[in-house]
């Protein structure tokens, strides 16, 4: 059911997410705005409540119909939380100001691009471009191969650990449009995520380094596995910028579209690598 339930979501989120309405970090808002304490402990307390909710409510309607309700629970998950909605229109926006020599908007789409990791101060446009890259591969990271990863670790219980994972990009995302470094520092998020992301990276990087530069990617993806303190986004877009090194691009436009371009086939060869072990699975 997993690989079933996989690519309608993929199909649904292509066709008709193209907003934040089936978002589940616009969803939590509400929640998030009423939190008053940071803590790692609370982070945590709150990702297992939305893990356990999920988890009840499969335990719930297991057998129930031929388990149909419990398909479109699964399928509603999904859509909630994979896929990058606003985002994407974020970057159709950055797109067209850029196009049109708009500096304004085109700095604000940018901005709200590289919200997490935000663009070095005092960056030359070449720089610039390369961060807007890095922003654009690490938003494909975590609203699609990241929350992927989870729903098909999970088996099973793959919506409890897709909901984990989700809630947990969702929080960070919150913390950082609306609170302090402080606040999210306190939280932990940073820190779980980090582990977190330690596996499902370095199998998307292996992606990366055999799609663009595997003589140059494959070294740094070796010396990645013993890396446990550099941050998952740096190890990740090093291994990503190997393989767009190929077709460097200092344009405003064509520079966000090779990353997207490259970002596009990963996804395409992880969701193939995905079917074929989950059909092989089945069948062995």
């Amino acid at each position: 059911m997993t690989l079933f339930t996989t690519l309608l979501v993929l199909i649904a989120e292509r066709l008709f997410k193209l907003g934040e309405h089936w978002q589940l970090d616009h969803r939590l808002e509400v929640l998030f705005r009423r939190i008053k304490r940071y803590s790692f402990a609370m982070t945590l307390l709150m990702a297992v409540v939305a893990m356990a909710v999920v988890w009840l409510l499969e335990r719930t309607l297991h057998g129930v119909l031929f388990n149909v309700p419990l398909l479109v629970v699964w399928i509603l998950i999904g859509v909630l939380c994979i896929g990058a909605g606003k985002v994407r229109m974020h970057y159709h926006a950055y797109l067209k100001a850029a196009s049109r020599d708009d500096t304004h908007a085109r700095d604000a789409m940018a901005t709200e691009l590289t919200l997490i990791h935000g663009v070095p101060p005092g960056c030359d446009e070449r720089e610039y471009l390369r961060e807007l890259q890095n922003a654009l591969l690490w938003i494909n990271y975590r609203y699609y191969l990241a929350p992927l990863f989870w729903f098909v670790v999970g088996g099973a219980f793959g919506p409890v650990t897709l909901m984990g994972y989700a809630f947990l990009r969702a929080w960070q995302g919150w913390l950082a449009r609306y609170q302090t470094p402080r606040h999210r520092q306190e939280s932990g998020v940073d820190a779980i995520l980090h582990v977190l992301d330690w596996v499902p990276v370095r199998l998307v990087g292996v992606v990366y380094a055999l799609i663009g530069h595997g003589e140059k990617a494959l070294p740094a993806w070796f010396a990645s596995l013993g890396d446990r303190h550099t941050s998952q986004y740096q190890v990740l877009t090093q291994l990503a910028q190997f393989s767009l090194a190929r077709e460097p691009h200092v344009d405003k436009v064509e520079t966000p579209k090779a990353a997207v371009s490259m970002a596009k086939k990963a996804s395409y060869v992880t969701v193939v690598i995905m079917a074929l072990l989950t059909i092989y699975g089945t069948l062995v």
